[in-house]
């Protein structure tokens, strides 16, 4: 009896030490990654995407955080695109910080952490990079932005709708824009289409002249523009300075470049991304103040993507936590955003993921730019 009472006590004991271990798997805070451009030619992006995420950092532990736990974001630079860089970063928030979620951005900086994030099981969320090979890239990747490849088809929808058949492109020589090209290129032939010319441009590049001389001669109905940030900017000034009148579609509208390519820019479509900080949705209304509050401009879609994110993380975290076991880990995190896949957007309405392949749905519209701001046209039903 005393040996049967000796093996129930060690029992006993050893229940209350997995209890233990168990409620001792909740952090002390929240370490939050994020692989942003934070210096180079892309520091705006890294500065707005991150503006957004500290803001609603700051509304959730503002209030006490999730369960008296706040958030603490950790931030390491990829140098406005450089995957060496990226995996730098990320090995620190990884193997020091012990993050099992992490933000990121830019395409090729995005794929480059893949690999360490499959192995160590963390959850990356993108809301800026739009590479086409983003789709499926990991089942740890997911993205709550559209994909550029989707805002290409938007373009040609667009195009075909105004009755051009002639298409040239001007676009990055990277998987973003290389890849969107390559992606829409077959379906703009398919609904009777021809791509008169198509040129590749390093990101950043400052004279466009050569690359349009070339598409001025082929005479196209229209230029799609597959560039993102500064570049579609100083493209559609340099373009009209040049003496083309032909429509410029594409797949981006930032206020800098706006202003980079002044009067010029007036005409310009795009197809991207809805976020209308003067929309009527009360989450869009308190972020747009709140963002305005703290940084005296009012938020774009960058910002908004990343403040959003931060409270679909908040979402798994509590769907994660009331399922119990190891549930501050990458594993616990996807499960939960598997299993719920819709989420509030601060767009209005909702962002719903595939799981299967990592993409979203969120309201997307054609806009055209007016007097150096964009003026939204209409949604667009992508097929």
């Amino acid at each position: 009896m005393k040996r049967q009472g000796s093996v129930l006590g060690i029992f006993v004991s050893l229940m209350i030490l997995v209890g233990a271990s168990a409620q001792a798997q909740a952090p002390k805070e929240f370490k939050i990654g994020a692989i942003l451009a934070m210096t180079g030619a892309g520091s705006w992006y890294g500065q707005v995407m991150s503006q957004g995420f500290m803001t609603a950092m700051d509304e959730i532990n503002g209030k006490g955080g999730i369960d008296g736990i706040k958030f603490k974001a950790l931030i390491e630079d990829h140098q406005s695109g450089s995957g060496a860089a990226a995996i730098s970063g990320f090995n620190k928030l990884v193997n020091v910080d012990k993050i099992p979620f992490s933000f990121t951005s830019y395409t090729a900086p995005t794929l480059s952490i893949i690999p360490v994030a499959n192995e160590k099981n963390v959850l990356l969320l993108n809301g800026g990079a739009v590479g086409p090979k983003l789709v499926n890239a990991s089942p740890y990747l997911f993205n709550n932005r559209m994909l550029a490849v989707m805002h290409g088809v938007g373009v040609i929808q667009r195009a075909k709708e105004r009755g051009f058949s002639k298409m040239a492109a001007l676009y990055w020589n990277d998987d973003a824009g290389m890849g969107t090209h390559k992606y829409v290129e077959p379906k703009w032939k398919a609904m009777g289409g021809t791509v008169v010319a198509a040129e590749a441009h390093p990101i950043g590049a400052t004279d466009y002249k050569p690359y349009l001389s070339k598409i001025m001669a082929a005479n196209p109905d229209f230029l799609a523009l597959w560039q993102w940030g500064k570049d579609w900017g100083v493209a559609v000034k340099q373009a009209r300075d040049m003496g083309f009148t032909k429509p410029i579609l594409g797949v981006e509208f930032t206020p800098d470049a706006a202003k980079l390519a002044g009067a010029t820019a007036d005409g310009f479509e795009a197809v991207t991304d809805y976020f209308d900080p003067q929309g009527a949705d009360p989450w869009t209304k308190s972020f747009s103040a709140s963002y305005k509050a703290k940084y005296k401009q009012d938020p774009e879609f960058y910002a908004a993507n990343y403040y959003e994110g931060v409270y679909i993380l908040a979402e798994l975290i509590k769907k994660a936590k009331a399922k119990g076991g190891d549930w501050w880990s990458g594993k616990a995190l996807r499960q939960a955003l598997v299993e719920i896949k819709k989420f509030p957007s601060v767009y209005g309405g909702v962002v719903e993921f595939n799981p299967d392949d990592g993409t979203c749905k969120k309201k997307t519209a054609l806009f055209v730019v007016k007097g150096g701001d964009r003026v939204f046209q209409k949604y667009i039903e992508l097929q």
